[in-house]
């Protein structure tokens, strides 16, 4: 029985293990950008260290990458090239409808099948694009860095 107990506890310790949530590209600029805000808390209409909404994130993600963006997700999804899912990299925004009407949530594509957002109960923080919530919410994708910018910003270097 104890080596059944063990053999489950070292089983769930690994499958968390393996869980960890990383980035594609962890000593990146946008990364190390995305990991200084990690933990800042959710305010509707933030766009600053006291409190990001989604759309202020991603504004203050690109906006370090010199790139400019509207104020609202709804906007930013009106910009850029469109990307399939299968396609994805690093530094592409992801869009979500999280009330039922249209685009209402934005992140930003870390790689490895996670993103950076600002979740309205959690803050600034990394997530799954395989979690069932987002899974069933995700409206696409656009690019709106150019190789250039991308391999300034979102590739080790």
């Amino acid at each position: 029985m104890k080596k059944k107990l063990t053999a489950a506890v070292m089983g769930l310790a690994i499958a968390f293990t393996s869980l960890g949530v990383t980035s594609a590209h962890a000593d990146s600029k946008m990364d190390q950008v995305i990991d200084g805000a990690i933990g800042t808390p959710y305010r509707i209409g933030g766009t600053s260290f006291s409190g990001f909404d989604c759309s202020g994130f991603t504004q203050y993600v690109f906006g370090k990458m010199n790139i400019d963006l509207p104020r609202q997700s709804s906007s930013q999804y009106q910009v850029g090239e469109p990307v399939s899912k299968s396609d994805l990299i690093a530094g592409d925004l992801l869009f979500f409808n999280t009330t039922g009407a249209g685009v209402s949530h934005v992140a930003v594509y870390v790689g490895n099948g996670n993103f950076a957002h600002a979740s309205t109960s959690k803050g600034v923080r990394i997530d799954s694009l395989s979690m069932d919530y987002y899974q069933n919410r995700y409206v696409g994708a656009k690019r709106v860095m150019s190789d250039s910018t991308y391999n300034t910003f979102a590739t080790d270097n």
